[in-house]
Formats: structure tokens, sequence, C-alpha cells
């Protein structure tokens, strides 16, 4: 009996049922399922702000109906205006020391809850305190230290009782007090998101490098300065451009609490472009204003970008 090797087919398999035939339809693919996302971007991003630069290069929009083309003089009449200019200088100075004291106070408290001097209980009581202020709400962080720093609050009642003060301060009421008071609380609320993030750095270092570093005879300041500090660096750089970046749009936190007062001296960008919007109308300075204040994001972000193609 004669055996034969089955025939190959020689007919094409049939396409897949719903798959595209043209090389056109299996390109569009792809931006098909990006669609929904960038026409979101486009309309809740886009498109205010292009109208918002609209603004600011003309007079009298959305209060009168025919609104007239004003060139760059919203610009040099916000650029030459002293309550802009003293809160262009409180954001500077309210961005940076919080920029400070929330990597210091971070980096301390995570290398805290990272020693192994600590039992397993003493870090979980600490871990839930630390982070304590990152569970409240603006609105709550904002009425708790408007209590505590009232003229008969219990901040004075303290530092009257150990005699640091005579009388009771105001603190937000007062302009030679107002700005470090509000710098303060923002510290407050804010440094558990450093921490928490460099706890986990912390704990990523392997610990050979530690081991190496001992058996060369280095010190703790040594094994910090160039093992801790080296490996840390990454995601420092990230936590403080992200914060100047998230600091300088801080406006719940002033407005619940001076409003931008007393004097302008806890006046910021974001409260003055609110004021200049909302309270005075000037929606074309305001415009002028929230431009200045995107390009100066901007450069923040580019500098968190470049940080983030340096990993």
């Amino acid at each position: 009996m004669t055996l034969t090797a089955p025939r190959a087919s020689t007919r094409a398999a049939p396409a897949a049922p719903g798959r595209p035939r043209s090389t056109l339809a299996r390109r569009l693919v792809p931006y098909g399922y990006l669609s929904p996302t960038v026409l979101l971007i486009v309309v809740l991003m886009v498109v205010p702000i292009v109208m918002v630069v609209g603004y600011s290069f003309r007079d009298n929009v959305i209060v009168q109906e025919n609104s007239v083309f004003a060139g760059f003089a919203n610009y040099t009449r916000v650029l030459t205006d002293p309550d802009f200019l003293a809160a262009l200088r409180n954001t500077a100075v309210f961005i940076s020391v919080s920029t400070v004291a929330h990597l210091v106070l971070g980096l301390t408290f995570a290398m805290m809850l990272n020693t192994q001097l600590l039992s397993g209980v003493t870090k979980a009581i600490f871990r839930i305190v630390y982070i304590l202020p990152w569970l409240f709400t603006i609105a709550v962080i904002a009425v708790i230290w408007r209590l505590l720093f009232d003229p008969s609050g219990v901040v004075n009642y303290v530092l009257q009782t150990v005699g640091l003060v005579q009388q009771g301060v105001n603190w937000f009421g007062d302009p030679a007090t107002a700005l470090w008071a509000v710098t303060f609380v923002n510290i407050w609320s804010g440094y558990p998101f450093f921490m928490i993030s460099l706890l986990a750095g912390l704990q990523g270092i392997p610990a050979d490098l530690y081991e190496a570093a001992a058996v060369d005879g280095t010190n703790w300041w040594q094994r910090f300065r160039h093992v801790t500090l080296p490996q840390l660096r990454p995601v420092i750089v990230s936590m403080a451009v992200l914060d100047l970046i998230w600091t300088s749009h801080q406006f719940a936190l002033i407005w619940m609490t001076t409003g931008g007062g007393p004097l302008n001296s806890t006046e910021m960008l974001s409260t003055f472009t609110y004021k200049q919007a909302f309270s005075e109308y000037e929606f074309a300075t305001a415009s002028a204003a929230a431009v200045i204040v995107l390009l100066l994001t901007m450069v923040l972000a580019f500098f968190y970008v470049r940080s983030q193609r340096e990993r």
C-alpha cells in the first residue's frame, strides 16, 4: 500500500472577523484610542489657556461686549504694579522657605523611621503622628491654626508661660509675622509627602553599600554624605522641583487664613490674580498676571522634565 503525504492547501487563510483589512485603517487604530484623551486635553487645557492668553492682549474683556486690542499694555500695568511686585516677592520667600523646610523635616523624619534603633511599635506610633497633617484638608488646617495662632490661643499661652512673649501676638494679623505664620502652616501641612517619598528612597538603598563603607572605617556622617545623599539625589531633585510648582499654586491656605493681608504682607501671585479677576473685575489684567505665572511655572516644569530624563 502506498502512503501519500497530505497536500498543502494553496488557499489563503480567511481574515479574522473584525480585523481591519486596509493599511490605512490599521494605522488609524492607535489614534482612535488616543482621541478621547486628546479631546479632553484640548477642551480642558488648551482652549482655556488660549482664551486667557487672548484676554491678556485685550481690554474690557468679559465685562463689555466689544473688547479692544491693547497689545502689551496689560503686561506693563501688571509688571509695574507695586502689589504684583510685593506678591512676587512674597511668593518667592514662601515657596523657597517651604521647600527647604519640607526637605529637611522630611529627610529627618524619614531617617528616624528607617533607623534600626527604634522598635517596630515605636516606629508605627511615630509614623501615625508624622502623617497626621497630610490627612487634614486645607479648610480644617486653616481653622485649626487660626485658633492656635489667635492672640488668646494655645501658642501665645505657651509662649507667655515660658516667658518668650509678654502679651498675645496676632500672628495672622500683624504684617511683621503674617507671612512667616502662613509659611509655618504650609510647612506643617506639606512635610509628610516628602517624608513618605524619602522613606521609600531610603529603604531602596542596598545594605551592601553601608556594609562596604563600614568596612572602610567611615563614620555616620561620611556614610550619610557619600552613600545616602547620592542614592537619594534623584528623589530629592524630583520632589524639590515638584514642591516648588505645587507651593507656587497655593491659594486656599492663604485665602482662608489671611486673605492676602494684612497690608499685602501675605499677598501671593495666586491671591493677586484672584482679586484682580473677582474683586476688581479686571479680567484683562488678571489674564496677564495668569500668563506670567504660567511662564514662571513652565520654567520649573522644564527643570523637572530634564531631571526625569537624567534618571
